[in-house]
């Protein structure tokens, strides 16, 4: 069919599979059977570009977009053993967030992206435990640099970009840069002369109040997915891990993946709580979120999670939410009492000594509040319910406190 409606036609299948790419480009790694079928239709569609004039522009386009999504086809399928377990931070797809944790190790592989300066990205294929130079190598062949001699102004280097704007160079004898990124930091490779106009990307800088998922979902939920998402977490982490971290340092990293990622998770909840409140403009609402997350922590306190009781707890803790003197009048005599045990149960006075004695008088399971280590459910799966465990499972959070500052300030300059 080679007459003007065979062309349409044509062009009708390229325009769909065009905004499928465009679409879904940035999940198509972790689906070789999508690799397959693209890879297979667009081999069909550039062998009609020669009989097909009017079809250039959009091949073209096609071109672009299945180098910009790297569908490159294993010659062998992969060993079970062997499959690619993308980082919890970077899932995105609620029937990813939603698998059960299991536990890392240095020799697994992770897909990760690592941006430039423009903010455009390769994804990667790594080992969990590859070094700094293998990273850029991986980067590299992507973006099909010539090989360069080590310490050409034009090589690339591996640099951390924080969501305040900090960076970090990575040397390139440092290994397992993965588990040790800041919540909303990201791996950036340029070159020298780039490092200074390297900027965080544009979601990590741009905030949006209003109302969110928090408003919806009630605190039971909250708190029992909380606790069954942690106990997923603590459970993949090895007693020699905490070994390693704390006698082995920087050299123990490989071996402590699974416990970087839970210390993470605290601080990521944290955050959220912060996030949350200050996302929400209404004084009213406000004060109602704040009774909600003194309600998840007295939940989580009773599930005897204390890593999600103390990651709320600090995270109302915040300077910038507990500046919010309007907001927190407006909170029930109850919560307030409620809060200030909470308080005095986090206070560090004394080497944490209400915390011992409250531990000390739970009967495991226990989820313990990790970072003090280092320092000296079943639940009917309905839609509502893998709703609320997806969102628990990936919060959006603002770790940048000068920017939880400005909005705190805006909130109480509104509230007068």
């Amino acid at each position: 069919m080679e007459g003007p409606e065979g062309l349409g036609r044509k062009q009708a299948c390229l325009a769909m599979l065009l905004h499928f790419l465009d679409t879904y480009q940035g999940l198509l790694q972790e689906e070789e059977g999508a690799g397959h079928i693209i890879k297979d239709l667009y081999l069909l569609i550039m062998k009609d570009e020669s009989l097909y004039q009017g079809l250039r522009e959009d091949t073209l386009r096609l071109h672009q977009l299945v180098e910009t999504v790297e569908l490159k086809i294993p010659e062998e399928s992969q060993p079970p053993s062997k499959q690619v377990k993308p980082l919890f931070r970077h899932f995105r797809r609620i029937d990813s967030c939603l698998q059960t944790r299991v536990a890392f190790r240095g020799s697994d592989e992770i897909f990760c992206r690592v941006y430039m300066p423009d903010h455009s990205y390769v994804t990667i294929r790594s080992r969990l435990s590859a070094s700094v130079q293998d990273i850029l190598g991986s980067v590299t062949e992507k973006l099909q640099y010539s090989e360069e001699p080590a310490g050409r102004d034009d090589s690339l280097i591996l640099v951390a970009v924080a969501s305040s704007g900090e960076k970090v160079l990575l040397q390139p004898t440092e290994d397992c840069v993965f588990t040790t990124l800041g919540i909303n930091s990201h791996l950036f490779a340029c070159t020298r002369d780039s490092y200074e106009a390297l900027v965080p990307l544009p979601e990590e800088i741009q905030v949006s109040p209003g109302d969110t998922e928090i408003h919806r979902v009630e605190p039971e939920d909250v708190a029992n997915h909380l606790t069954a998402f942690h106990w997923e977490l603590f459970r993949c982490v090895h007693e020699l891990e905490f070994v390693d971290y704390v006698f082995h340092g920087e050299r123990g990293r490989r071996e402590t993946a699974n416990l970087e990622l839970l210390l993470q998770r605290c601080s990521e909840v944290t955050h959220w709580v912060a996030t949350e409140v200050l996302l929400c403009e209404a004084p009213g609402k406000r004060a109602q979120l704040l009774k909600k997350f003194i309600k998840i922590a007295a939940l989580c306190k009773q599930n005897q999670d204390l890593l999600s009781f103390y990651a709320v707890v600090m995270g109302l803790d915040n300077a910038a939410v507990s500046r919010l003197r309007l907001t927190w009048e407006k909170l029930p005599g109850k919560f307030k009492n409620l809060f200030r045990k909470f308080e005095n149960l986090t206070d560090p006075c004394r080497n944490h000594k209400s915390y011992r004695e409250v531990i000390s008088k739970m009967k495991p399971p226990v989820i313990p509040f990790v970072p003090l280590i280092l320092k000296g459910l079943d639940m009917e799966a309905s839609p509502h319910h893998l709703q609320t465990k997806a969102y628990v499972r990936q919060f959006q959070v603002i770790d940048n406190q000068n920017l939880l500052f400005e909005l705190s300030y805006k909130l109480e300059a509104n509230s007068q």
